[in-house]
């Protein structure tokens, strides 16, 4: 029974997970008897190694899997990774590359095959660190979005969705990478501001017209001028220029409406055209309008009815309808075109200007708006009963506040452009006659050609077949000359199924679906079903759909939470989730998001190799609070690994110490019967108060302050506390039975946070089962909650602290006895002290404890106020009185100079602007207490004077 007399989570972690895995703890069926609790863990990426986020995210949801189950309900967590399409085929290729190949070398097949070499060989590595963090998932149901099944949920989703009209094809402007030459939804490019520059260029007019200066020059109708200016930031683009346009508001160009100007270098006419869209106070109040190479041009085209020129391939360089500009790379094309407008004298003049660029959420280059024939899904049909979900409560956001974001962006989104020009996904199930495609006069579409000089109109159906299998001929026509689409679908559109098709659908198995069968239930219970007609099963996806809370960040709210919300309304007509729990993003001390590129990342293995996993889940999840992001340093995770230390100290003393015969009676029958003296009663009454408040914030998923319910009650109420007082008497038979009871209690409640040292210790204790993972919750026993006792002792304690720092003031040593007066102007507290004025004074070191009867101070002691107790302690003949005042002047010198050190910092608004708020606010929050110092040093030194 002993523990050895240092805890080293090395030698027990491992040999835990294992057991508890072989044991099959983790494994999870339907069960009619049982509520169900279930989280779909938000796929990490097959590429993908642990990292802090994913540390957080797991730990969070692993807490709350572990604390369902142990509350009785049929909790499961299905794990799984996402195919990653971008990542993974970026990560063959780059392996490739060192073979001296491109995928193009092995074609589609051969370059598939060997991505899934990859997989097999590299993809379960996450899953294996998963593990060392101690996550419980039912890894037997562990999924892959390329799975048979979740194949197979994709094409069943993209064939209804087509066939009622919500998937269509079309030319539309979209985000281009060229670098992985695909296209990317626009939560896949975020801005990101960069420093450029606006140039002037000079379009020269087809035949001279007056024109107003806006640069000072001479007065209108003065002179006539032989070109418009306009300013842009992306002078390459102008050779796909069709208009120039103006608002129909600026008096400048009034004259000039409906006329033509000659496109500089390529020598062909545009109109001018007016829109109340330009923007009259950027640059000249004209603009160059390139509907194939911009969003906002793309509406002017439409609106217009303009033609619409690429002049880019794939790649980012310049095509042929660039002129002689043909082959150049878009960026040494931009030189190559300014050079040009020089030597042309068409160049007025250029200045810096930031201004935010689309850059590829994968390999970081800058996007490229690009006309392309893509495939899309119309959203707003399927956003409408997403908005009314969590507008009615079906949904509920915490914090609360995601809520406006994700309605905001639902009530104003756009349709998602699905198509991906990869190859490692899912292909799109689209297959094309080429006769009837060349009936149709449509281009071919695959992944190297894109619309070129092409008027928009509205794509003919004749010759596209969607269809799960390759058509042997066309249901048109009869031709057997039948292709597959090239492009994949964009990995998204696999995990937004993810609520569902982890769980078999669009088929549920052998078992008999008990659809119809759900009881809501109110509160924090979940849905309850009943019991089925005999002989009938219910399927995982009747049983555990819909599933109970969704744990992930920020970041992908719009990604896949909406979507999720969405599908599951469209798809399984029920909400995929009952609330949604939105965590911070981790960053470093300095606010920056930790990433590889900026070499601020801690890995989390390396922290579990150091201090074991229990001390990174307590640490991290101890500093974040709901809705904030982490500010994360090595040395945070002191924390969990001191707590995890104290904790085992704790146990060990007290497995030294116990009868093992002595505890083993039933608690709730012993503390009825047996009269407990007031300590014993204090501590059982204070474990179930915070009991509750515990239940209460893993309940509303308040998880850094759960995390401190533990550690002050067990560090502080416990330890310093509780076994300090019964020491003396830790043998007799009340201290024993509470004194474990308390401990093997509080093992569970720390569980879900600590799975492996609570085992290791729990273990040790007497007790009944095979693991504390599966020990029941404790229940709340409000017969031994006493909140009017707690608040006495409480008193009591607060007072012999304050008597603690007093000694420490003067500099006392331990065993050096004093004398403390105490005043109560509370007549229950008079009573109190005199019943334990042994506790305090054995716990305050004193000789003589004084309770005055009338409130007056003695002479030659510092004063203190404990709640409504005047606290003294004689200080004569234990001090060098001018000794001490020439300390505390001393040290209220180098507190005042800290505090005006702090003040000055806080003044700089160069500093306020740059650092982290959380530095910001440590920063106050010192200020603040250096003066509290200041002025308890002030004081004590009038005191001794």
């Amino acid at each position: 029974m002993e523990l050895p007399s240092r805890y080293n989570p090395q030698e027990v972690e491992d040999n835990w997970y294992k057991f508890w895995e072989e044991a099959g703890f983790f494994r999870i069926e339907p069960d009619l008897k049982k509520k169900p609790f279930c989280i779909v863990i938000p796929p990490p990426n097959v590429t993908g190694i642990l990292h802090m986020g994913h540390a957080l995210n797991n730990t969070i949801q692993d807490i709350l899997i572990r604390y369902k189950r142990m509350r009785g309900f049929n909790s499961l967590w299905i794990p799984g990774t996402d195919h990653a399409g971008i990542a993974t085929q970026n990560v063959v290729e780059k392996s490739l590359a060192q073979e001296g190949a491109k995928r193009q070398d092995l074609g589609r097949d051969k370059f598939i095959e060997r991505v899934w070499q990859w997989k097999e060989k590299y993809g379960s590595t996450i899953i294996q660190q998963l593990k060392k963090l101690g996550s419980s998932c039912d890894w037997q149901r562990t999924r892959f979005t390329m799975d048979a099944g979740l194949s197979e949920a994709v094409l069943e989703a993209f064939i209804r969705l087509y066939n009622k009209g919500l998937i269509y094809r079309g030319n539309y402007i979209i985000n281009w990478c060229p670098r992985c030459q695909t296209a990317l939804s626009d939560e896949e490019a975020p801005h990101q501001e960069v420093e450029g520059s606006l140039y002037y260029i000079k379009y020269p007019l087809s035949t001279r017209h007056p024109l107003d200066s806006a640069r000072g020059e001479q007065a209108p109708g003065t002179r006539q001028f032989d070109y418009i200016v306009v300013a842009t930031t992306r002078p390459e683009t102008m050779l796909g220029d069709t208009a120039v346009a103006v608002n129909p508001k600026d008096k400048r160009y009034k004259k000039l409406i409906g006329k033509t100007v000659v496109l500089p270098m390529v020598n062909r006419e545009i109109k001018i055209i007016a829109d109340t869209m330009v923007d009259i106070e950027f640059g000249t109040g004209a603009v160059k309008v390139t509907p194939a190479h911009d969003p906002n041009d793309y509406v002017l085209g439409k609106k217009h009815n303009l033609e619409f020129i690429n002049v880019m391939h794939p790649d980012g360089r310049m095509n042929e309808n660039a002129g002689k500009f043909n082959g150049s790379d878009r960026f040494k094309c931009r030189e190559e075109v300014l050079e040009e407008l020089k030597r042309l004298d068409l160049l007025e003049k250029a200045h810096p200007h930031t201004h935010a660029v689309g850059h590829c959420y994968r390999c970081h280059t800058a996007i490229e708006p690009y006309l392309s024939r893509q495939w899309f899904v119309k959203m707003q049909p399927l956003a409408k009963p997403a908005i009314k979900a969590v507008k009615e409560g079906k949904i509920q956001f915490f914090p609360a506040r995601w809520t406006k974001i994700y309605l905001n962006w639902m009530e104003n989104i756009q349709d998602w452009c699905i198509s991906r020009q990869i190859w490692w996904g899912h292909r799109l199930p689209v297959y094309y006659c080429q006769v009837c495609s060349k009936q149709a006069n449509e281009l071919t579409v695959n992944s190297e050609q894109f619309t070129v000089n092409c008027k928009l109109s509205t794509v003919n159906k004749k010759g596209v077949i969607v269809s799960r299998e390759k058509p042997i001929r066309c249901p048109a026509c009869g031709s057997t000359d039948i292709y597959q689409d090239g492009d994949v679908l964009d990995t998204w559109f696999s995990s937004w199924l993810w609520p569902f098709s982890t769980m078999g659908w669009p088929n549920t198995g052998n078992k008999q679906q008990a659809t119809g069968n759900r009881q809501q239930a109110t509160g924090n219970e979940p849905r309850i079903l009943k019991p089925v007609a005999c002989g009938l099963e219910p399927s995982d996806l009747s049983y555990f759909y819909p599933t109970s809370v969704l744990v992930t960040a920020q970041e992908i709210i719009f990604f896949w939470v909406a979507r999720m919300i969405m599908a599951g309304l469209e798809f399984m007509r029920d909400i995929p989730f009952r609330d949604v729990y939105i965590h911070g993003t981790v960053r470093d001390l300095t606010g920056k998001k930790m990433s590889k590129s900026l070499g601020n990342i801690i890995d989390p293995l390396e922290i579990i190799n150091e201090f074991g996993a229990d001390a990174l889940r307590f640490s991290i999840v101890s500093i974040t609070a709901v809705g904030q992001d982490i500010f994360l340093s090595e040395e945070k995770f002191h924390l969990g690994r001191n707590f995890c230390n104290k904790l085992w100290n704790a146990s060990r003393f007290i497995l030294m110490n116990l009868e093992p015969g002595e505890v083993r009676v039933e608690l709730c029958q012993f503390f009825e019967k047996e009269k407990l003296d007031i300590i014993n009663r204090w501590i059982l009454s204070r474990f179930y108060s915070v009991l509750r408040e515990l239940n209460q914030a893993l309940d509303s998923y308040r998880f850094n302050e759960a995390a401190s319910l533990l550690y002050q009650f067990f560090w502080h109420e416990f330890c310093d506390w509780y076994l300090e007082i019964i020491k003396p008497k830790v043998n007799e038979q009340h201290n024993q039975i509470v004194m474990y009871k308390v401990l093997e209690k509080f093992l569970r409640l720390l569980h879900p946070f600590m799975p492996f040292v609570t085992e290791e210790i729990w273990q040790k204790l007497p007790h009944e089962g095979e693991s504390i993972m599966i020990q029941t919750w404790p229940h709340i026993q409000n017969n031994m909650v006493d909140k009017k006792l707690e608040n006495q002792i409480e008193s009591i304690f607060n007072l012999i602290a304050q008597i603690r720092n007093m000694r420490s003031e003067l500099e006392l040593k331990p065993r050096q006895r004093v004398k403390v007066s105490v005043y109560s102007h509370e007549e229950t507290k008079k009573r109190l002290l005199r019943e334990k004025s042994d506790l305090v004074m054995n716990l305050a070191g004193l000789e003589v404890l004084e309770l005055l009867t009338v409130s007056k101070r003695p002479n030659a002691t510092i004063s203190a106020v404990v709640e409504d107790m005047d606290v003294y302690l004689h200080f004569s003949d234990l001090v060098d009185i001018a000794r001490e005042q020439l300390k505390i002047r001393e040290k209220i010198a180098a507190s005042a100079r800290l505090k005006e050190e702090a003040e000055r910092r806080l003044n700089s608004r160069d500093f306020i602007k740059r650092a982290p708020r959380d530095i910001v606010d440590k920063e106050k929050e010192r200020k603040e207490r250096l003066g509290r110092e200041v002025k308890r040093l002030e004081r004590m030194l009038n005191e001794l004077q």
